[in-house]
């Protein structure tokens, strides 16, 4: 391959926000040192969210638009090689191994490999989408279009947001939920409820049920559902999560624990490689190890690790935000939002509308979900903060505590 040298200060394995960002905090330190990315996708790093929110809901955005790759390319030293596979990582000698046998030296390492969708039993094909990727948005793109019908499997973070997204560019939906309620897992019941109600209101039609089957048709797909159920459609989207990529890191002996085991410096176990972004499982100076799968965190944590790497000496200590906009509603929402913890819900005139949602473990906040209320997040990492070590007595004077605005 000829694009790639022999060594560099810097590797950085993964071509995504994690990576985009790792850069920015690389030349932060050091302004000349030389830096390779090597990303498995044919296409320029992207900002990740615009996938499945404003490339189908603004008018004027395309892909393009959303490269991440623009500060890379205008550098001199560093080398953003794509479509390129790291098959194997040599710790004692330094150095990462290519899919075409080429062996590239590294000073520091940095693995932000990310994650991959979970699959289902039906393999990915033109018409069956696991989203992730500026390819898949491409390929969903062409087939859903005016008038066609999509099926989206799975209520969840992703799925919830690519069914709404597809529905208001004039495509019907199937949206098909092994649970009761879009965002049951995360959002209080009547919350959830309410949200399924919007979607089935909006046009998607709800069915219930797990996919057994599925195949492709030549035209279009069949979904089987456990029931016996057939859902025909033109094209599928397979929602159901993601798994952290460890595999190279498990091979070169590195500590792994459902991600990269990293400490407070997203130093991994093996000397100068670190890791960051969704693969990466850290100590939350708030929350306590965790892994967490959102673009804040691939952006911070990228841009920390690489500061790092590239000689500053500083913990990480931020605690990530997420976000999502469905329809009319849109929240942030800050730590562990899981709706089998302790919930406390504060409804702003006992409506659905506008509130925020406190969820609790043994007393003490492990998540703050903001419905419709912004700027909050800072409020909401310190009133996670203050019950650390003091569990509440009282969880429902948590009332009023975060303000509607």
């Amino acid at each position: 391959m000829s694009n790639v040298q022999e060594s560099y200060d810097y590797v950085i394995v993964g071509g995504g926000v994690a990576a985009a960002s790792a850069v920015k905090g690389i030349r932060s330190q050091d302004s000349s040192g030389t830096v390779a990315v090597l990303g498995s996708e044919p296409h320029d790093p992207v900002y990740r969210p615009a996938l499945s929110k404003d490339l189908w809901l603004k008018d004027d955005e395309s892909l393009e638009g959303q490269s991440l790759a623009g500060d890379l390319n205008d550098d001199d030293g560093v080398d953003l090689v794509l479509d390129t596979t790291v098959t194997e990582i040599d710790p004692a000698g330094h150095a990462v191994r290519l899919a075409d046998g080429t062996s590239v030296g590294y000073g520091k390492l940095l693995l932000a490999t990310g994650a991959e969708p979970r699959t289902l039993g039906l393999g990915a094909g033109p018409r069956v989408v696991y989203y992730r990727t500026s390819a898949d948005y491409e390929r969903l793109r062409a087939l859903a279009t005016s008038g066609s019908h999509v099926v989206v499997v799975g209520g969840g973070y992703i799925g919830s947001e690519i069914a709404a997204a597809l529905v208001q560019n004039d495509v019907a939906v199937t949206l098909v939920l092994d649970l009761e309620d879009v965002q049951e897992q995360m959002f209080p019941r009547a919350l959830a409820a309410s949200l399924t109600k919007d979607f089935a209101e909006h046009g998607v039609t709800i069915v219930h049920g797990s996919v057994s089957t599925g195949e492709e048709t030549g035209d279009g797909v069949r979904i089987r559902l456990d029931d016996g159920t057939d859902v025909v459609a033109d094209a599928a989207v397979i929602g159901v999560g993601v798994q952290p990529r460890t595999g190279l890191a498990e091979a070169a002996g590195l500590e792994v624990d459902n991600g990269v085991v990293v400490d407070d410096r997203l130093r991994t176990s093996v000397e100068d490689v670190y890791a960051a972004g969704d693969v990466a499982s850290y100590p939350d100076a708030l929350l306590g190890r965790r892994r967490v799968e959102h673009v804040d965190q691939a952006e911070k944590s990228g841009a920390h690790a690489g500061k790092v790497m590239a000689g500053a000496d500083e913990a990480y200590d931020y605690t990530p935000i997420f976000w999502s906009d469905l329809f009319d509603a849109g929240y942030e929402a800050v730590g562990e939002t899981k709706s089998d913890l302790d919930m406390v819900e504060d409804w702003k005139d006992g409506e659905l509308g506008t509130g925020v949602v406190y969820y609790l473990k043994s007393g003490s906040v492990r998540g703050v979900l903001l419905w419709n209320v912004w700027d909050s997040t800072d409020k909401a990492r310190e009133v996670i903060a203050e019950t650390k070590d003091a569990p509440l007595e009282d969880p429902e004077s948590l009332r009023g505590r975060i303000s509607f605005g």
